[in-house]
């Protein structure tokens, strides 16, 4: 049995399986199942390195054929995980990485990985969720437990991917199994890796959720029981949109105290000595990751659908879709007290990925920023150490390298500003050879006051 602990909101008896289902429960309890992961990105790989750390076979699969061929290679692709889990996972025989479909026959429990994000009105696009679906359906044989992971609008696994697969001919919870456990991943946050994040499980049926309950529980800390595959989809959105609306309010409190000539930063570790009833969030410019800047605006729209608003939501976008312009107006003003214009001026954006210490650039502000610093005639560069090139996105194209951090290239930049805070770049550098910094994540705030030559600018 395992030694991961199991929750559940309330007990209830084991339900009644299928011969199906017990040969399916026997083989996960022994470890003996084989798991595929759908989607070897910035979930399912950690996903993978749980699974297999777990004593599980794994069959990983990917329509990037780019991907595979890295992990044949030990080649890495995602910087957090390190070059040490690609060696491992090359020479590993119990990792099978694919892009074949039909390979997918032969996996006993399989998890979708892909993303979910939003069209081009703030819909939801769950185009790679039914793609993948079908895909799996084309392989769909009895004894198969298939898991959503993928953030999602409540309703999604049962009524948009249980059709799909229903009409391979098989009986749901009977002959095959589908469940939702959403994805709880923190790229770059130590002691948060995937087997180390308790996992929601919620099936379609009482059945699925007992087989997905048993398989999690031997791949994770902490395996938690709810009532039905929508709670689980419901509690994902509930838990970003809860970030999202608080970040919102840092975010329109520091509008508020900027302009009172008030260090919100300050302010913000001031509350934080109140041992209850206050959580620390922190202001930025603008959202990142693929996550918060998305996952509610799935609830806003199954909203509408059944004729609700979800104002607290909406608004909450409008404040954090709104902070790259003002980090704009921010490095405008504080170049204009240089007496110098944003047109023209050499401004160097430090960090392009959409949080610290990782490279991943997903829904950065960061591309936008830049976007508009060009739109308003600024000779722009940035340097990343996660992020060699600026890696194409789904709605920018930014045709730049990273350029190297040195005191030359500080020196010679009308403007530094301070978009992501990775740990690896020097600070006191840049409060050394900088003329003007102006910084959204108060980076420069652990450099000695004594290495402080610079003019600062907190944003």
């Amino acid at each position: 049995m395992s030694n991961h602990s199991t929750t559940a909101t309330t007990a209830t008896p084991p339900p009644a399986m299928s011969a199906v289902a017990r040969d399916l429960m026997s083989r996960i309890e022994r470890k003996t199942a084989v798991i595929g992961v759908v989607g070897l990105g910035y979930v399912g790989l950690p996903l993978v390195r749980a699974i297999r750390d777990s004593g599980f076979p794994v069959i990983g699969f990917d329509v990037d054929e780019r991907k595979i061929k890295a992990l044949r290679s030990g080649e890495r692709y995602i910087f957090h995980l390190g070059d040490t889990f690609f060696a491992e996972l090359r020479d590993d025989k119990a990792f099978t990485p694919t892009s074949n479909p039909t390979d997918l026959r032969g996996a006993d429990v399989i998890l979708l990985c892909v993303p979910t994000p939003l069209g081009p009105h703030r819909e939801p696009d769950l185009l790679y969720v039914i793609e993948s679906t079908k895909t799996v359906a084309t392989v769909l044989r009895e004894g198969q437990l298939v898991v959503l992971e993928s953030t999602t609008y409540p309703g999604t696994t049962r009524d948009e991917m249980k059709p799909i697969l229903d009409a391979r001919g098989l009986t749901c919870g009977e002959q095959y199994f589908l469940a939702y456990s959403p994805e709880r991943e923190d790229p770059g946050s130590m002691g948060r890796s995937a087997q180390h994040i308790p996992k929601l499980v919620g099936g379609v049926d009482d059945v699925a959720t007992e087989l997905a309950m048993a398989f999690y529980s031997r791949v994770v800390k902490e395996a938690h029981r709810v009532s039905s595959a929508e709670v689980a989809e419901s509690a994902k959105l509930l838990e970003n949109i809860y970030r999202a609306v608080n970040i919102a309010l840092v975010n329109e409190l520091k509008l508020v105290l900027t302009d009172m000539n008030i260090d919100v930063w300050e302010v913000i570790a001031a509350a934080s000595t109140k041992p209850f009833g206050f959580q620390a969030f922190y202001p930025g410019p603008g959202l990142g990751g693929h996550c918060i800047p998305i996952d509610p605006f799935y609830l806003t729209w199954k909203a509408r659908a059944i004729g609700r608003t979800t104002r607290f939501i909406e608004l909450a976008g409008e404040i954090n879709t709104s902070m790259p312009h003002y980090v704009i107006d921010r490095v405008q003003h504080a170049l204009n007290d240089d007496g110098k214009a944003l047109k023209g001026a050499k401004v160097l954006v430090l960090g392009i990925a959409y949080k610290k210490n990782i490279d991943d650039p997903r829904e950065s502000p960061s591309a936008e920023i830049l976007e508009l610093l060009r739109d308003r005639g600024a000779d722009v560069s940035y340097h990343d150490p996660h992020l060699p090139k600026f890696p194409s996105m789904r709605k920018y194209r930014v045709d730049l390298d990273s350029v190297a951090l040195s005191a030359a290239t500080l020196a010679a930049s009308d403007c530094v500003l301070i978009v992501t805070d990775h740990d690896a770049v020097d600070y006191a550098m840049v409060g050394e050879h900088a003329r003007l910094v102006v910084d959204t994540r108060n980076a420069m705030n652990r450099v000695p006051a004594g290495r402080m030559r610079c003019r600062l600018v907190k944003s």
